[in-house]
């Protein structure tokens, strides 16, 4: 488990906002008051760090703003103390991880740029969070070594889910998804192992989740 907690008085103040606007998992605000954002970002926006606004981070990517990741960890409903071995797809730069590995028995992270695995996994040591194995590859293709996990999250939207992710799902499984539907707004879908589905409305759409590995960075 992490070492490391945030500023009390900056970490209450963006967990009071969470709760304003309509987020009440516990288990995700409490790992959101633990995590301290401003870890992932470049310290130059560490005062930003506690804003509810989205943040850049190098290869072109972003950490979402605190309430789509709040909304995306609320619809995983991952619960502390039922040991759920989690799948995230897109581990950008290793927060949502790092909020997951406070929920999650063990999380597996897949990102496509390989400069961001090598910074979440610095960033993991320090934070002291020990149970997270990062691998750069494509997160489309799942990491099928360590099926079935009970929770898979993909960090990007997409149009659909690849039959050989959902079928990395243990049985009871949850995987979840922001999806562009065609003339649509973006959704969260919420996948079960079962076959059904359920959607949820997401704040702020997400960019596209993009497939592949990336060998230039």
């Amino acid at each position: 488990m992490a070492d490391l907690i945030a500023d009390p008085f900056r970490a209450a103040r963006l967990i009071l906002l969470l709760r304003r606007q309509g987020i009440r998992d516990d288990a995700v605000l409490s790992a959101m008051e633990t995590i301290d954002r401003a870890v992932f970002v470049d310290p130059s926006l560490s005062e930003l760090a506690y804003e509810d606004t989205a943040l850049p981070i190098p290869c072109g990517q972003m950490i979402p703003k605190p309430v789509v990741v709040a909304q995306l960890l609320g619809a995983l409903k991952a619960t502390p103390g039922k040991e759920d071995r989690i799948l995230i797809i897109g581990s950008g730069s290793g927060y949502m991880t790092a909020l997951l590995a406070q929920i999650g028995r063990h999380v597996w992270a897949v990102e496509r740029y390989e400069r961001l695995v090598i910074d979440g996994r610095a960033r993991m040591l320090e934070l002291k969070v020990d149970n997270v194995n990062f691998r750069h590859g494509d997160g489309l293709e799942g990491w099928a070594e360590h099926k079935p996990f009970e929770r898979i999250l993909l960090t990007g939207a997409v149009t659909g889910v690849p039959e050989g992710l959902l079928g990395q799902l243990a049985r009871g499984g949850r995987l979840v998804a922001p999806v562009n539907r065609t003339g649509e707004d973006q959704i969260i879908r919420c996948f079960r192992q079962s076959g059904e589905t359920e959607d949820f409305p997401i704040l702020e759409p997400l960019p596209v989740l993009r497939s592949g590995k990336s060998a230039a960075l």
